[in-house]
């Protein structure tokens, strides 16, 4: 059994247009690996501070303030770990093909 602390996912919206879910994270806690199927934006609650882990052993870390949002298309592959010493928080849209 795994120690990891693995972040929290609440699905708000799915029909056959998008997935909004959002997710929070306790300090070290993380979403595990996942493929996205979907084109999606990410809005970010609280300020992130988050390390991305990529294939090949890639790490990346992102900043990302209150109130800010991205862009990612679909197929992208990772795993997100809060970094940061307190909770964080961001809804995602995933935007699914008709």
């Amino acid at each position: 059994m795994s120690d990891q602390k693995m972040a929290t996912a609440s699905l708000l919206i799915d029909n056959e247009h998008v997935r909004v879910t959002r997710f929070d994270f306790a300090p070290e806690a993380q979403t595990g690996w996942h493929r996205h199927e979907h084109d999606y934006v990410i809005t970010a609650i609280s300020d992130l501070k988050m390390r991305r882990e990529e294939p090949g052993g890639e790490l990346r870390e992102v900043s990302i303030a209150a109130g800010e949002a991205y862009f990612r298309n679909e197929g992208v592959e990772h795993n997100v770990i809060n970094i940061q010493d307190g909770p964080i928080s961001f809804v995602e849209v995933e935007l699914k093909r008709r």
